[in-house]
């Protein structure tokens, strides 16, 4: 995973010997410009989502398996905290982001929270405060099932990297949160002070091009192919080898069988011969 990486390269598959929960999946393959999605969940999704009212069967294009909320919302159990020791970049936390009137014009009301794996979040919150003056703050683990659980689903403002992460308020409702289609973009729309919110716009813009993603699946290195190639090369030296050598003693037993004919006639008058030599008997050209 790396923090403003473009991404992109061939996608890999999870091994199926690997005894991962997700053994099969595809992952990686998506592009920085690939990572928005819309508010609603199960959105920005550059391939693998076919049937839009689940995300379960889905592939991990960025790296990261979705976010899970409460209900099973989409078969979003699938992804749930039992797998958190095993999500990529930990377990799923929320920061709240907030800035002062020093920087924006905000009300002490205007609270964002971001909510996706730790490690993720770690250092986007460093960029957070970087560029848009947020106030430091902690992540701390988020359970959507949680009745005191900061945000809820109705909650989410944008979605990004395929579900994986969100930008939510409190101050926002979307009754239509739970419509069970990812692609449609029917949404309740942002009240206009958070629409128009110069710190709500540096949050959203940071995380889009701040927010880690899997870069090219590394494939072999140089030296790698150079030692594959000698391997390689050295089963083909010693498979030419063998053969040539099978190909001179073949040879060889030829040449000493044609020069047996010339100097002692067909095979039957030296058999003969030898017979004849081993029972002391006298034979004029025996070899």
């Amino acid at each position: 995973m790396d923090q403003w990486g473009n991404g992109g390269g061939k996608w890999a598959t999870i091994s199926g010997d690997s005894q991962h929960p997700f053994q099969g999946r595809t992952f990686g393959g998506a592009k920085r410009y690939e990572i928005r999605g819309t508010r609603t969940f199960g959105s920005g999704y550059p391939y693998g989502a076919s049937n839009q009212s689940t995300i379960a069967d889905r592939p991990f294009p960025f790296g990261v398996w979705p976010l899970y909320w409460d209900q099973n919302f989409m078969d979003a159990d699938e992804y749930g905290p039992r797998y958190d020791v095993l999500r990529p970049g930990g377990f799923v936390a929320s920061v709240p982001l907030r800035t002062t009137t020093d920087h924006f014009n905000v009300t002490e009301d205007e609270v964002y929270y971001a909510v996706g794996d730790r490690e993720s979040l770690l250092p986007l919150m460093i960029s957070y405060v970087t560029w848009c003056h947020a106030t430091p703050a902690w992540p701390s683990r988020f359970n959507a099932s949680a009745t005191d659980a900061p945000i809820k689903l109705e909650n989410v403002i944008q979605c990004f990297r395929a579900s994986t992460f969100a930008l939510a308020s409190p101050a926002y409702n979307n009754t239509l949160a739970r419509t069970p289609k990812s692609d449609t973009k029917d949404n309740t729309p942002l009240p206009e002070f958070m629409e128009y919110s110069p710190f709500r716009k540096c949050v959203d813009d940071v995380t889009e091009n701040a927010l880690a993603i899997v870069n090219t699946i590394p494939g072999p290195t140089p030296l790698d192919m150079f030692v594959n190639a000698l391997n390689i090369g050295g089963i083909f030296i010693c498979g030419g080898m063998l053969f040539c050598l099978l190909v001179i003693g073949g040879i060889l037993v030829t040449i000493r069988a044609v020069c047996q004919i010339l100097l002692y006639g067909d095979p039957d008058t030296i058999a003969r011969a030898r017979r004849e030599r081993r029972n002391e008997l006298v034979y004029e050209n025996h070899p």
